[in-house]
């Protein structure tokens, strides 16, 4: 059996918090980070996190779409959120990322408006929730969810509310382009390929990751 120091339980336990991640808007349906609580990022659908939990957190969230924050750990991350209706979602079948996203740096990512797909019409007080995967340099899927409610009343959020951190970026990557590397171009990165050399992913698996996530199919 492996003893281990203080110091070293510490740094173990340090490693693993940074190869997760949080989900700061819609507020998450319990914190998955850190120590205290049984759930582990790495379970499909929702790092375990049930949707009834007593006093559970559910956010408006606005008709056509709205903000979404994430407090991303790793140099480069790869982004899916998907959506699900209903009360106690466990299918995730539409996706709000048909284009998954590439995040390069690490900490807040704050996307103003993620708009829904043109065929979903929803109303005031339809509930639902959003899943958050993320694909780091582990190769290993991570996962997290929020419970909405939409409401005509919700606004997108604005101004100190929506900051991302200064040097963290991200780039819609097309499907067609990810078996060559090049991601969109934009403000984002324009080759996503060199931000993963080395990695243990490559772009043109994400690619097919991507209709797994879609469809909502565990790993």
């Amino acid at each position: 059996m492996v003893a281990f120091t203080p110091l070293a339980l510490a740094a173990a336990l340090a490693t693993t918090a940074s190869a997760h991640f949080g989900l700061e808007y819609p507020v998450w349906r319990s914190p998955t980070l850190g120590t205290g609580h049984n759930y582990s990022q790495w379970t499909y659908p929702c790092a375990g996190v049930p949707a009834d939990l007593p006093n559970g957190n559910r956010t408006d969230w606005p008709l056509k779409g709205g903000s979404v924050v994430l407090d991303l750990h790793h140099p480069w991350t790869y982004v899916f959120i998907n959506l699900g209706l209903g009360a106690n979602v466990s299918n995730f079948n539409y996706t709000l990322t048909p284009e998954f996203w590439n995040a390069t740096g690490n900490g807040t990512l704050c996307v103003p408006e993620l708009l829904l797909p043109t065929e979903l019409n929803v109303t005031d007080g339809t509930q639902g929730s959003i899943q958050v995967v993320t694909l780091g340099d582990s190769g290993s899927a991570l996962y997290n969810c929020a419970d909405i409610t939409f409401r005509g009343s919700a606004k997108a959020l604005e101004g100190d509310a929506c900051k991302t951190t200064e040097g963290l970026k991200y780039a819609p990557v097309k499907a067609a382009a990810a078996s060559s590397g090049n991601a969109t171009t934009g403000d984002a990165p324009k080759n996503a390929g060199s931000t993963v050399s080395g990695s243990l992913v490559t772009l043109s698996l994400v690619a097919g990751l991507a209709v797994l996530f879609t469809f909502g199919i565990a790993l």
